[in-house]
């Protein structure tokens, strides 16, 4: 990085110093702290110019007057890629990481692991994951008021999803029924997109015996059903954002759980951690949707039995994260996962 490439050994080193200790404690760090530091060995007044000279970089800076310095996100950027010493897992945080789900089914191992990463970080997780276009079992329509009505989908692998869709507001109760039992007689045992199209042409051609109502309310169903997302997100462990620091910046949270309701958005960044292999870091302002909020996603893909790229996991919280402990449980929850997907 072109910021650091001039600074001497000595100025790396009171950086390394000045930022583990920031993200250790959360304070503006002085120059009296650091002349503490039996590791670096020089006086406070050296340590002095030298924070100036990080500060003119931009690596550095002061939240109010104070002797104490922040890094920039610029300046974590740096620690992360250059100066970190990511730290190992011991044996029973990877035995923690591997417990297996007892059901064995995908969602319950992904939700297992983002509840595991959450618990061991301190942080919310994420998990991306790609919907699987399983085998219907049974699909069941529920009114649940006026022009609303709930879409139950159990498939043949255990999942069971419920979409909430619009419905002719005057259609009876019979309908729903109907509804139900003519997707049943055609979807049982076979995916969605198997025989969506056949379905639609059934209902043009107006040889599904359908009346007009009930016919609507199908074409609904399996245009939302068979139209959703590509991907579905897990989170988990969103409590843990609100700690006694957080609520000091109780707008950053506020921030923070907004971004986090932005689904498509969300998903869109969990993609970006798609390309390559190993754990993405996006810092800050790095990624538009957490810029705000002032938040850092550490996040790796896992693989399947070819070892394709099937989704990505991860863990959100503020930018003074515990990187080199982040990242080893991110890493290692990634290489877990794809061993159970096996």
């Amino acid at each position: 990085m072109d910021a650091f490439k001039n600074i001497d050994e000595r100025s790396r080193e009171i950086f390394r110093r000045l930022v583990e200790t920031y993200l250790a404690t959360g304070e503006p760090v002085g120059s009296r702290t650091l002349s503490n530091d039996q590791s670096i060995g020089v006086s406070a007044a050296t340590i002095r110019n030298v924070m100036a000279d990080l500060t003119d970089l931009g690596l550095l800076h002061a939240p109010h007057i104070s002797a104490g310095r922040l890094p920039t996100e610029l300046g974590l950027r740096l620690f992360v890629d250059s100066l970190m010493q990511v730290g190992s897992l011991s044996q029973e945080e990877r035995r923690a990481i591997e417990t297996e789900s007892q059901s064995g089914d995908l969602e319950s191992v992904l939700e297992e692991a983002a509840t595991r990463m959450s618990g061991m970080t301190r942080t919310a997780s994420l998990v991306l994951t790609q919907k699987s276009d399983a085998p219907l079992k049974q699909i069941e329509f529920v009114s649940t008021g006026p022009g609303k009505a709930l879409v139950i989908l159990v498939f043949e692998d255990g999942r069971v999803e419920n979409r909430l869709i619009e419905a002719p507001a005057d259609l009876p109760s019979s309908g729903f029924v109907q509804a139900g039992n003519y997707l049943n007689a055609r979807l049982r045992g076979r995916t969605l997109g198997e025989t969506r199209s056949a379905i639609f042409e059934e209902i043009q051609d107006h040889r599904s015996e359908l009346d007009e109502l009930t016919a609507k309310l199908v074409r609904q169903g399996v245009a939302e059903v068979a139209g959703g997302e590509d991907w579905s997100l897990i989170v988990r462990g969103r409590g843990h954002l609100i700690d006694d620091e957080a609520l000091q910046d109780i707008e950053r949270v506020r921030m923070l759980f907004d971004d986090l309701e932005q689904k498509r958005d969300v998903i869109d960044l969990l993609n970006a951690a798609r390309e390559g292999s190993g754990v993405k870091i996006f810092i800050g302002s790095e990624n538009k949707l957490f810029s705000l909020s002032g938040s850092s996603v550490v996040a790796a893909p896992y693989r399947d039995e070819t070892r394709k790229i099937v989704g990505v996991l991860g863990v959100i919280g503020p930018t003074r994260l515990n990187y080199a402990k982040v990242i080893p449980v991110v890493d290692y929850t990634a290489e877990v996962v794809t061993r159970m997907l096996k």
